[in-house]
């Protein structure tokens, strides 16, 4: 048996089914490709039509089995006509993967109840409902299974100009925590993986003027102690092993591939300096009038 074959076997994926909410976008379009290519069907739900058939043709041309809807995941409609469509296509559900969310940049008194609805829906509300299809059908099958959230590492620390989405984030990780102990007799696994810094498109629009010091590799090095950003495949990585058997053992918990900026909290590794939770005098100097 060639290494491959022995990891496959433990990974235990071929042929089972996951349903990713989101699964076209930058992230979602990595952890979709990856499940597939570890013999994964799948059932794909995102509101990007061009994403969506572009992932479409790559899987169907790679020879993957999948189904890909264009439609809201934060739509209870919508949610619920792919989980019909996965029940009628394989008539079983081993895996879900909830990627969808999204955020605006405001200090919260700017904010108003309007935006926190539209932050509180397409961060938790979501994730409640997709869980509350999932559950029932992973159960019926009897073999286990596994719900993973993608959530970040702004759950775990302060997030000025970011309140309510880093609040609902934090929700969807206790929620998580929670459903994994209820659920944990049924084999039925449910962790969250919480990256930090991958540029997408969603991220770079954040970036109020474009002079973001993430963006730059002077600055990826002081604020992130692995010293590059992240890579869509770095949070793919880890959806794939908590979806597989190789986490059997695994839930309630998270995953953090962040390059060790969870770690770091608050540290810096300053140019010149080296290590540090405060800013240099030096640094200082150099940015007086």
């Amino acid at each position: 048996m060639t290494g491959r074959d022995w990891f496959s076997r433990r990974a235990g994926l071929a042929d089972n089914v996951a349903l990713i909410t989101g699964g076209a976008g930058v992230l979602g379009a990595a952890i979709t490709r990856d499940l597939a290519a570890n013999g994964v069907r799948t059932a794909v739900l995102d509101l990007d039509e061009s994403a969506a058939r572009t992932l479409e043709r790559s899987l169907a041309d790679a020879g993957h089995d999948t189904v890909v809807r264009v439609g809201d995941a934060r739509e209870p409609a919508d949610l619920e006509a792919l989980f019909a469509v996965v029940d009628q296509r394989w008539g079983r559900l081993d895996t879900l993967v909830n990627v969808v969310g999204g955020t605006f940049r405001a200090p919260f008194t700017d904010t108003r109840p309007k935006g926190w609805d539209a932050l509180i829906r397409t961060n938790l509300v979501h994730v409640l409902h997709a869980c509350s299809l999932a559950v029932p059908r992973i159960r019926d099958g009897g073999r286990g299974g596994s719900i993973v959230n993608l959530t970040t590492i702004e759950a775990h620390r302060a997030a000025p100009g970011f309140a309510v989405y880093a609040a609902a984030k934090a929700a969807v990780e206790q929620f998580a925590r929670t459903l994994a102990v209820e659920l944990a007799p049924d084999g039925i696994r449910v962790n969250n993986v919480a990256p930090d810094y991958v540029p997408t498109p969603s991220l770079t629009r954040l970036s109020q003027d474009g002079s973001d010091a993430l963006s730059t590799a002077e600055g990826v090095g002081v604020a992130i102690p692995m010293g590059r950003a992240g890579r869509p495949e770095d949070v793919s990585g880890c959806v794939v092993f908590l979806a597989s058997a190789l986490s059997s053992y695994v839930t309630g918990t998270t995953l953090h591939p962040d390059g060790g900026t969870h770690a770091s909290s608050g540290w810096f590794n300053w140019p010149g300096t080296g290590w540090a939770n405060h800013v240099p005098a030096d640094v200082l100097k150099g940015h007086q009038p």
